[in-house]
C-alpha cells in the first residue's frame, strides 16, 4: 500500500474536480468522485466532499462500497485500474447501454418539481447570476459553481 504522499491527487484548493459530465468507462460522475477521493486522502479537498449526496448516485447505481473504493485510491491506482476495480466489484452489473442511459440522465437531471427543491436550485443559481437562463440541470449548476469559485465570471 502506498503512502498518501505518493498519491497523484488534484489540489482541489487550487482547481475544481472534473465536471460531473466527465465520464470514465461511460460513467458520468465517476471521474469527479475519484478526484474528490484522491484529494481527500492527501488533505487537498478544499470545499469538496468525497461520498457526498452526488457521489451516492453512482455508488448506489453500481452497488460499490465507498470506503473500499477509497482504499483502492489510497493504493495509488490510476483511473483505468480503478475502472477495472469498479467493474469487478460492482454488485449491480450494468450493460453498456444501461450505463449510457444512466449517465445521459444524470447529465440532464434537473431539480425535482417540488417547491422546496426548485426553490433551493433557484437560490443556488442566484448566488452566481441573476441573468443566466441556461442553468437548468445539476451539472450546469456544479460547472458554474466550480468556474466561479476559481475566479471565472458567471
Amino acid at each position: 500500500m502506498s503512502t498518501t504522499a505518493n498519491i497523484p491527487a488534484p489540489d482541489l484548493t487550487q482547481r475544481p474536480p472534473r465536471s460531473p459530465r466527465s465520464r470514465l468507462g461511460g460513467y458520468a460522475l465517476l471521474p469527479r468522485m475519484l478526484d474528490k477521493g484522491r484529494a481527500t486522502l492527501v488533505g487537498k479537498n478544499g470545499e469538496y466532499h468525497y461520498n457526498c449526496p452526488l457521489d451516492q448516485h453512482i455508488i448506489n447505481y453500481l452497488g460499490i462500497d465507498p470506503e473500499k473504493l477509497l482504499a483502492e485510491l489510497k493504493a495509488g491506482k490510476g483511473d483505468g485500474e480503478i475502472l477495472d476495480w469498479v467493474n469487478a466489484n460492482a454488485k449491480n452489473k450494468r450493460t453498456a447501454w444501461e450505463i449510457e442511459q444512466w449517465s445521459d440522465f444524470h447529465q440532464r437531471r434537473g431539480p425535482d418539481s417540488d417547491a422546496e427543491t426548485l426553490g433551493y436550485f433557484a437560490g443556488a443559481v442566484a448566488k452566481f447570476t441573476k441573468t443566466r437562463e441556461d442553468i437548468r440541470t445539476w451539472a450546469d449548476l456544479l460547472d458554474l459553481d466550480d468556474h466561479v469559485t476559481f475566479g471565472g465570471k458567471a
